[in-house]
Protein backbone atom coordinates (compact mmCIF):
# COMPACT_ATOMS: atom_id res chain seq x y z
CA UNK A 1 0.00 0.00 0.00
CA UNK A 2 2.81 2.45 0.77
CA UNK A 3 4.11 2.13 -2.70
CA UNK A 4 0.56 2.77 -4.40
CA UNK A 5 0.48 6.14 -2.02
CA UNK A 6 4.02 6.97 -2.81
CA UNK A 7 3.21 6.51 -6.49
CA UNK A 8 -0.48 8.53 -6.48
CA UNK A 9 1.24 11.23 -4.44
CA UNK A 10 4.02 11.78 -7.30
CA UNK A 11 1.39 12.00 -9.98
CA UNK A 12 -0.88 13.68 -8.25
CA UNK A 13 2.08 16.48 -7.57
CA UNK A 14 3.05 16.13 -11.26
CA UNK A 15 -0.91 17.54 -11.37
CA UNK A 16 -0.35 19.77 -8.94
CA UNK A 17 2.58 21.82 -10.78
CA UNK A 18 1.08 21.53 -14.10
CA UNK A 19 -2.02 23.18 -12.50
CA UNK A 20 0.41 26.06 -10.70
CA UNK A 21 2.05 26.76 -14.24
CA UNK A 22 -1.59 27.35 -15.79
CA UNK A 23 -2.50 29.55 -12.64
CA UNK A 24 1.01 31.46 -13.65
CA UNK A 25 0.23 31.99 -17.02
CA UNK A 26 1.59 29.29 -18.83
CA UNK A 27 0.19 28.47 -22.61
CA UNK A 28 -0.96 24.71 -21.77
CA UNK A 29 -4.62 25.53 -22.00
CA UNK A 30 -4.92 22.77 -24.55
CA UNK A 31 -4.56 19.87 -21.99
CA UNK A 32 -6.95 21.69 -19.37
CA UNK A 33 -10.11 22.34 -18.75
CA UNK A 34 -11.67 20.85 -21.52
CA UNK A 35 -9.14 21.73 -24.31
CA UNK A 36 -11.05 25.00 -24.08
CA UNK A 37 -7.88 27.42 -24.44
CA UNK A 38 -5.04 26.88 -26.91
CA UNK A 39 -2.93 29.41 -25.07
CA UNK A 40 -3.19 30.74 -22.05
CA UNK A 41 -6.51 30.03 -19.72
CA UNK A 42 -8.41 33.10 -18.91
CA UNK A 43 -8.74 34.64 -15.63
CA UNK A 44 -11.48 32.54 -13.85
CA UNK A 45 -9.82 28.89 -14.86
CA UNK A 46 -5.96 30.25 -14.20
CA UNK A 47 -7.72 30.93 -10.28
CA UNK A 48 -9.53 27.33 -9.89
CA UNK A 49 -5.73 26.23 -11.01
CA UNK A 50 -4.09 27.96 -8.09
CA UNK A 51 -6.58 26.17 -5.74
CA UNK A 52 -6.46 23.09 -7.30
CA UNK A 53 -2.47 23.50 -7.34
CA UNK A 54 -2.92 24.61 -3.17
CA UNK A 55 -5.42 23.01 -1.76
CA UNK A 56 -6.98 20.55 -3.87
CA UNK A 57 -4.12 18.42 -5.15
CA UNK A 58 -2.01 18.95 -1.66
CA UNK A 59 -4.98 17.97 0.22
CA UNK A 60 -5.96 14.48 -1.57
CA UNK A 61 -1.84 13.67 -1.09
CA UNK A 62 -2.31 14.37 2.20
CA UNK A 63 -5.12 11.81 2.55
CA UNK A 64 -3.70 9.44 0.40
CA UNK A 65 -0.47 9.51 2.48
CA UNK A 66 -2.53 9.59 6.09
CA UNK A 67 -4.37 6.66 4.85
CA UNK A 68 -1.03 4.17 4.32
CA UNK A 69 0.19 5.70 7.82
CA UNK A 70 3.13 7.39 5.57
CA UNK A 71 1.59 10.75 7.37
CA UNK A 72 -0.36 11.00 10.74
CA UNK A 73 -2.83 13.00 11.07
CA UNK A 74 -5.81 12.52 13.33
CA UNK A 75 -8.56 14.43 12.23
CA UNK A 76 -8.36 13.32 8.59
CA UNK A 77 -10.46 10.40 7.17
CA UNK A 78 -8.42 7.46 7.14
CA UNK A 79 -11.29 5.00 5.80
CA UNK A 80 -11.37 3.13 2.91
CA UNK A 81 -14.65 4.97 2.22
CA UNK A 82 -12.51 8.13 1.65
CA UNK A 83 -10.17 6.03 -0.94
CA UNK A 84 -13.20 4.72 -2.48
CA UNK A 85 -14.36 8.15 -3.41
CA UNK A 86 -11.43 8.91 -4.87
CA UNK A 87 -11.34 5.61 -7.02
CA UNK A 88 -13.98 6.85 -8.27
CA UNK A 89 -12.88 10.43 -8.81
CA UNK A 90 -10.18 9.83 -10.62
CA UNK A 91 -12.02 7.13 -12.63
CA UNK A 92 -14.78 9.68 -13.37
CA UNK A 93 -11.55 12.03 -14.76
CA UNK A 94 -10.09 9.74 -16.70
CA UNK A 95 -13.45 8.79 -18.78
CA UNK A 96 -13.16 12.37 -19.50
CA UNK A 97 -9.68 13.35 -20.30
CA UNK A 98 -10.49 10.35 -22.82
CA UNK A 99 -13.62 11.83 -24.15
CA UNK A 100 -11.96 15.12 -24.79
CA UNK A 101 -12.25 16.81 -27.67
CA UNK A 102 -8.29 18.13 -27.25
CA UNK A 103 -5.80 15.56 -28.13
CA UNK A 104 -3.53 17.32 -25.45
CA UNK A 105 -5.78 17.06 -22.58
CA UNK A 106 -5.87 13.37 -23.33
CA UNK A 107 -2.63 12.46 -21.60
CA UNK A 108 -3.69 13.00 -18.76
CA UNK A 109 -6.64 9.86 -18.64
CA UNK A 110 -3.18 7.36 -18.25
CA UNK A 111 -2.32 9.45 -15.20
CA UNK A 112 -5.70 10.30 -13.54
CA UNK A 113 -6.68 5.84 -14.14
CA UNK A 114 -3.24 5.55 -12.31
CA UNK A 115 -4.18 7.48 -9.51
CA UNK A 116 -7.60 5.76 -9.27
CA UNK A 117 -5.71 2.48 -10.07
CA UNK A 118 -2.95 3.45 -6.78
CA UNK A 119 -6.36 4.43 -4.34
CA UNK A 120 -7.82 1.17 -5.20
CA UNK A 121 -5.16 -0.24 -3.94
CA UNK A 122 -5.09 1.58 -0.70
CA UNK A 123 -8.68 1.09 -0.21
CA UNK A 124 -8.41 -2.63 -0.41
CA UNK A 125 -6.02 -3.00 2.02
CA UNK A 126 -7.49 -1.12 4.54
Amino acid sequence: MEIAAVVAGVLLGIMAVFQAALALGAPFGAAAWGGRYSGMPPPGFRLASTVAALIIYPGIITIVLNATGLVDIDWLPANSGTMWLLVAIFTVGSVANLMSQSEPERIWAPVSTAIAICCAIIAGGM
